[in-house]
């Protein structure tokens, strides 16, 4: 439980069925299982990316807004955080409400499999490591550096990128994604390093744009494998 909330103070779900009000994330997990659900899926939407979703529509538009979903996996049921901050000055905390919306059973949106989540990484990363380094852009220079082994050197103290069960392959794909994510963050954030025309400044973004979205799929990929194998039938 605790790796679900992290460092949030309130976590609460709306709607669950037969809840007439909200509940807390212990009765929900425990609902939901008596409901059918054997797993959850993430969903990591972006305008004009409904990455993982199936629909209706609301549920699409919701997640959308919020960038962020769990579709259940069992059951037609899907859930869309709301996030807001509470509190008086300086003791201010995150509260999270999840709506439960009824989603359609089908498979989620441009979700692909861990071997071409694999492949489209290395191959995504390697053409905008050369476009960003031709540009000097500083996300591909020292900085860049310092920031993966930093990076590196907290998951080797002991955190878990997945929770056990998951296929190696899987920790692999999501520890490359969470690289590309941090590089992507790195250009955005460190300015435009040497690409000070236009033209330049357009090449940074179109080489981004493509990783960041490679970079999103494999993170779903990653994370829905274990469900992926229930339907399957691996486990």
């Amino acid at each position: 439980m605790s790796a679900i909330v992290g460092d949030d103070a309130v976590h609460r779900v709306e709607g669950l069925p037969g809840e007439p009000a909200a509940v807390g994330l212990t009765l929900t997990l425990g609902r939901l299982r008596s409901l059918g659900v054997t797993g959850l899926r993430v969903a990591l939407p972006a305008p004009g990316h409904p990455l993982g979703l199936s629909g209706p529509p609301e549920f699409n538009a919701r997640a959308l807004e919020a960038e962020e979903a769990v579709v259940c996996h069992g059951a037609a049921l899907g859930l869309v955080p709301e996030v807001s901050e509470a509190g008086p000055a300086g003791d201010v905390h995150v509260e999270v409400v999840w709506q439960v919306l009824p989603v359609r059973e089908a498979p989620p949106a441009d979700v692909p499999s861990l071997g071409e989540a694999e492949r489209e990484l290395a191959e995504a990363l390697r053409e905008a490591t050369e476009v960003l380094s031709r540009l000097d852009v500083a996300a591909s220079g020292p900085v860049a550096e310092a920031a993966i082994g930093a990076y590196r050197a907290r998951a080797e103290r002991g955190r878990e990128v997945l929770a056990p069960g998951y296929p190696p392959r899987a920790v692999r794909v999501l520890e490359l994604a969470q690289r590309v994510g941090l590089l992507v963050s790195l250009a955005h954030e460190r300015g435009h390093g040497g690409a000070v025309s236009s033209a330049e400044m357009r090449a940074r973004g179109e080489a981004l744009r493509p990783v960041e979205r490679t970079g999103r799929r494999a993170q779903v990929a990653a994370y829905n494998a274990y469900v992926e194998e229930l339907e399957r039938g691996v486990r």
